[in-house]
């Protein structure tokens, strides 16, 4: 061998050994055997409980020089033909038949798993001494390190891909060496993992339960292929792999973001009972749906339970759950995920399919509501120190009126005539409102001009939840076509208190005498001005504040896909005429929250309350 092929077999020799060092650092550390609760961020609601199956592959025992390359890559090719098979027979046989946008998602996956040039490259590492998988793992530790320092999200997040290729294809060596059969995995899987890419749920079957990580986001692939599947999972759980052990019992709390590693019995009681009553509430619900049953309150209140979306992948949701809309469809979701800025005919092509596929149900399109927590990677925002109070939103719009112009444009584009409603976020002041309007009649104008059709009907309204507006309510009203409450941010401006901060995310609670008078104010407002108002903030997907709500005036909330059933079985059990003098005087007192009057006030006059937990 030449000076110049030892140098660099060498290089690669010491690269290959540090990153199997790495890959098996993990293991070396001992675990706690005593319960651990880990909070995260939830990429998919629902709950869970199993046993962990930890999805952390590594060549511990593989050799990382091989002195027989030809030998080494006939193992790969092998290995890689075993893997393109598995994955081909998973994609096409999996019992449940995924949404459009997942199918897209794992048919990519699929064709990057056949990329000539990713098995290529780990072939020239082959080449030059490593075995096969060392050389699989210096291609993604080489890759690993191009990508970071990427700018782009989008495609810094496709690494997860990547790397979860890499290991399926190291599970396939292994097979090919030893010829074994993978350990037997328990009936109920929480699968744990640093990453994931979006085809490891379809792995497992009906076994996978859940799924832990320690890192993600909301529209990493996995994130949106599990929302799809109905799998839970909790994102950026810090050292979860540190902490758990195979067959460790789990819960996975997608609805608070919480895991509970190796939890007492009382916690798996407390959760499996929980999930009964979902169960048996699903079976009631359904049996609710099929008798057509409206949602009408006993004294006649006609309340409309819509949904919260951000992806195609979620409008079949709407059908399924029985909701009569989507009453918020966050455009900047999809946003996140594309690599760049979209074209118009991009964006009204997104629009003109989630209209398509509600055929005659209403969707209400947020703008976008980017900035503060929802950074696009190809969008430069300013350093802020408090980026929630900052430059984000229709702020941006303001100061930038080509975003804001150039989505209402889309927006008439994919309506393709037919009525529109469009929804401003943090709207300040009635100032801003009105200067949105006269873009979108621009852009109606513009549109006119140009052959495009243009709906007779379209409504521009205000998500309501800077309480600076509270004070403009009745001139806004005289020309806002329709208010919905953003509960999240109101609280948190209307208390002054950061609801990221775990401090306090429970410091102050929705249903507190100034909160409820607020959102009283502003129900009696409207109904006043004969203006719909409607609430698509969190506080309306829990049935104890949804049924408070319904008592102050909103007859339409919008809440997500697994609180419809909830909040839909609450109603037709509330008598809206005896709670409305009890809670007027509730109103008055000097408590910090009346949540226990209330459930009291449920439980006396049997309103269908669901307290899971």
């Amino acid at each position: 061998m030449t000076s110049g092929g030892l140098k660099n077999r060498n290089e690669l020799t010491t690269r290959a050994v540090a990153a199997r060092e790495a890959s098996v650092s993990v293991s070396a550390v001992p675990h706690n055997t005593e319960e651990h609760k880990i909070s995260g961020v939830s990429l998919s609601r629902g709950l869970a409980l199993g046993h962990a199956v930890l999805y952390a592959p590594h060549v511990a025992d593989a050799d990382i020089l091989a002195d027989d390359p030809a030998a080494q890559i006939r193992r790969l090719r092998a290995a890689a033909e075993g893997m393109h098979v598995a994955i081909d027979r998973m994609l096409h046989h999996n019992a449940t038949p995924p949404a459009a946008e997942t199918r897209d998602i794992l048919e990519a996956y699929q064709m990057f798993a056949r990329d000539r040039g990713w098995l290529a490259s780990i072939e020239q590492a082959i080449q030059r001494g490593l075995s096969a998988e060392a050389a699989v793992h210096h291609i993604l530790e080489e890759t690993r390190t191009r990508m970071t320092v990427v700018k782009d999200v989008y495609i810094r997040e496709r690494l997860h891909d990547i790397e979860d290729l890499s290991h399926r294809l190291l599970s396939h060596l292994k097979q090919h060496s030893e010829g074994g059969e993978q350990a037997a995995l328990p009936e109920e899987i929480i699968l744990v993992a640093q990453t994931l890419g979006p085809a490891a749920l379809l792995d497992y079957g009906d076994r996978l339960k859940g799924v832990v990580l320690e890192k993600g986001g909301y529209s990493n692939h996995v994130a949106i292929v599990a929302r799809s599947l109905g799998i839970p999972v909790v994102g950026q759980c810090e050292d979860a792999l540190r902490f758990a052990r195979s067959g460790d019992h789990i819960i996975v709390d997608g609805d608070r973001a919480d895991v509970y590693l190796r939890p007492s019995q009382y916690e798996i009681e407390l959760y499996t009972r929980s999930l009964e009553a979902r169960a048996h509430r699903t079976h009631m619900y359904r049996n609710l749906q099929q008798q057509n049953q409206p949602s009408v309150t006993k004294d006649g209140v006609k309340v409309s339970v819509q949904m919260n979306a951000g992806f195609l992948s979620e409008i079949p949701s709407v059908l399924a759950t029985g909701a009569e809309g989507i009453g918020l469809f966050r455009t900047e979701l999809t946003f996140m995920g594309w690599k760049k800025y979209p074209l118009v005919v991009t964006q009204a092509e997104l629009y003109g399919k989630v209209m398509d596929r509600l055929g005659d149900k209403p969707v209400t399109f947020r703008t976008l509501d980017i900035g503060g927590d929802k950074p696009l990677p190809y969008f430069q925002a300013p350093f802020e120190e408090n980026p929630a109070l900052g430059w984000r939103a229709v702020r941006i719009g303001m100061d930038r009126p080509a975003v804001l112009r150039t989505q209402f444009r889309a927006f008439i584009r994919g309506s393709k005539g037919r009525d529109l409603r469009i929804m401003l976020p943090m709207v300040a002041e009635v100032a801003e409102y009105d200067r949105a309007r006269a873009f979108l009649e621009m852009e109606k104008d513009r549109a006119r001009n140009s052959g495009i059709p243009v709906p007779e009907k379209i409504e521009l309204g205000v998500m309501l939840e800077v309480p600076a507006l509270l004070w403009q309510l009745e001139t806004l009203l005289q020309t806002a076509d329709f208010v919905s409450v953003g509960t999240n941010d109101l609280i948190q401006y209307l208390f002054a208190a950061d609801r990221g901060n775990d401090s306090m995310r429970r410091r102050y609670d929705p249903l507190s005498p100034a909160m409820l008078r607020v959102l009283k104010t502003i129900a009696d407002q409207c109904r006043a001005a004969g203006v719909p108002v409607s609430v698509c903030g969190e506080m309306a997907g829990h049935p104890l504040e949804a049924m408070v709500l319904v008592v102050l005036g909103y007859q339409s909330l919008s809440v997500t896909a697994p609180q419809v059933e909830a909040v839909k079985m609450m109603i037709p059990t509330l008598d809206t005429g005896l709670l409305l003098p009890y809670l007027e005087q509730l109103m008055k007192s000097r408590e910090h929250s009346l949540r226990e009057r209330l459930l009291s006030f449920a439980h006396d006059h049997r309103v269908h309350i669901t307290q899971d937990i």
